[in-house]
């Protein structure tokens, strides 16, 4: 586990803004890697940590397919905004 969602760094909380704002995609795999306006991110270690701590998620898809990427409750908790229901 990483460092608690209170604590996360400025760049871990745009990451978390780009997704909420439906800017992010997540590659499917074991370790998804984060797209934010389809360009990889830079910080991939911390797309991960987010991912794995439990703060974005996204659907299953194949191998390697972008897939959109959305703020959990306990992502949208971390930034201190409502997760808005579809």
């Amino acid at each position: 586990m990483s460092e608690p969602a209170d604590q996360l760094s400025h760049r871990a909380r745009a990451m978390l803004r780009a997704v909420a704002e439906g800017r992010g995609h997540l590659a499917s795999g074991s370790e998804p890697d984060l797209y934010i306006d389809g360009v990889p991110c830079c910080d991939q270690f911390t797309a991960h940590l987010l991912t794995h701590d439990g703060l974005v998620t996204g659907p299953h898809g194949r191998f390697g397919e972008l897939v959109p990427a959305t703020l959990t409750a306990a992502g949208s908790a971390a930034l201190g905004t409502a997760v808005l229901a579809a």
